[in-house]
């Protein structure tokens, strides 16, 4: 046993953070904060010939202006299901379909739908950060596996400090997205 499994198990568990990481920014670019983002509509699944597939996949989602959206279906039998997903994804939009395409007005956002949206932040947030402590954790166990299988024990304990510096770094960066994206969504 050698120091190569110890820089292995910080880098396997670096990789897990960042991707909670990743997966964080990703779904807090679903969250609007009062100006037109097509990216609301990726997490919004229509039946599509019987599988449930993201409006994106099935129309093209431009943004005329800051205010507007217009969702246009390749298929124009898809207009009504997009519409009626739209509906029941209940995120604040009321679709206005002309039989060509879908335009959405983006409504300003009321101070209660903003604080109700950074809650949701908050939330996802939190979650990343258990992805977080969950690789930390993973990370630390595999270490001590190893030191059992004849890994020196200061091995170990740099290697979970490693890991440590880590995590208190992956949870800093999701703070400062968090206080980011909450700055956005109660700028009024």
């Amino acid at each position: 046993m050698d120091i190569s499994k110890q820089k292995e198990v910080i880098s396997a568990s670096k990789e897990r953070m960042d991707k909670a990481l990743l997966h964080l920014e990703e779904e807090l670019k679903s969250y609007r904060a009062g100006k037109a983002n097509p990216a609301v509509f990726n997490n919004i699944m229509v039946d599509y010939y019987g599988t449930p597939t993201p409006v994106p996949q099935v129309a093209s989602v431009t943004t005329p202006d800051a205010k507007t959206m217009l969702i246009q279906p390749w298929d124009k039998k898809m207009i009504a299901p997009i519409e009626k997903a739209i509906m029941v994804a209940n995120i604040g939009f009321t679709p206005q379909n002309n039989g060509e395409h879908i335009r959405i007005n983006v409504p300003p956002l009321t101070e209660e739908r903003r604080k109700e949206l950074v809650k949701k932040v908050k939330a996802e947030g939190e979650t990343a950060k258990i992805s977080i402590r969950n690789a930390r954790r993973d990370g630390v166990e595999l270490l001590k596996k190893y030191q059992k299988d004849g890994l020196p024990e200061d091995v170990v304990k740099d290697g979970e400090a490693a890991i440590q510096k880590e995590t208190d770094n992956y949870n800093k960066k999701v703070d400062e997205a968090l206080a980011h994206k909450e700055k956005e969504i109660m700028t009024v």
